[in-house]
């Protein structure tokens, strides 16, 4: 099981042709790559299954939202997944992303509720410590480096903490997110699955600490 290479080019020929009439006229080569994604999708979560809990795996639409947005092409043109884990115990989730030259996984708090993210953030007030060891991580380190991107922070510190704070820099994040891209090759290679399953196994201590963080209160008593 992988990603075929029709799939990819399939890709690569709707980056170019993104519009309506070339996506009818090449309709069954799209659900062949379709079916192809959905395969590797699925593979990728019943992996997941063996070491977390997932409570949803879905496959994002194709078809573009452009109502709101500046770019008027009707396609996305890549296939993705996102995988929830399970319920108010665990929270954060893993998303998987492929198109020719820009694929990636990620995993983590995409964007936290105002109370979870308040939560986040008084315990990096009080002791960042173990936040700090988790990006330092031999393991979260080869997969993911050692930050967390966060599609948004802010450019002072958040209303009621000190700007001055020595973990400013993960004060003012929106999110908390481990990223890894991906090659071509890599993406089409035989072993791909086995590589994500791997960078997803390499965020578990991380997904530990923030469930045990956004389930207690500040004296680490269970708020569940």
């Amino acid at each position: 099981m992988q990603i075929q290479k029709t799939t990819f080019q399939y890709l690569e020929n709707l980056q170019k042709n993104n519009n309506r009439d070339w996506f009818t006229d090449n309709k069954e080569t799209y659900l062949k790559a379709q079916k192809n994604a959905k395969e590797v999708f699925a593979a990728i979560h019943t992996n997941l299954q063996k070491h977390d809990e997932i409570e949803k795996s879905k496959m994002m639409r194709i078809y573009r939202d452009v109502r709101f947005s500046k770019d008027k092409t009707p396609y996305k043109a890549h296939f993705a997944n996102s995988y929830s884990r399970l319920g108010a115990a665990l929270r954060g989730g893993y998303f998987l992303r492929i198109r020719p030259g820009e694929s990636f996984l990620a995993g983590g708090f995409w964007e936290p509720n105002k109370e979870d993210l308040f939560r986040i953030r008084k315990e990096i007030e009080l002791d960042a410590s173990e936040i700090r060891e988790i990006l330092e991580d031999k393991n979260f380190k080869k997969y993911f480096g050692s930050k967390f991107e966060s599609f948004g922070e802010l450019k002072t510190a958040p209303r009621v903490f000190d700007k001055a704070h020595p973990d400013i820099d993960l004060l003012r994040k929106k999110g908390f997110i481990a990223v890894k891209n991906f090659t071509d090759k890599e993406v089409l290679s035989e072993n791909f699955i086995e590589e994500v399953d791997k960078s997803y196994k390499a965020l578990r201590p991380f997904f530990n600490l923030f469930s045990d963080i956004l389930t207690t209160n500040l004296n680490g008593e269970s708020i569940l």
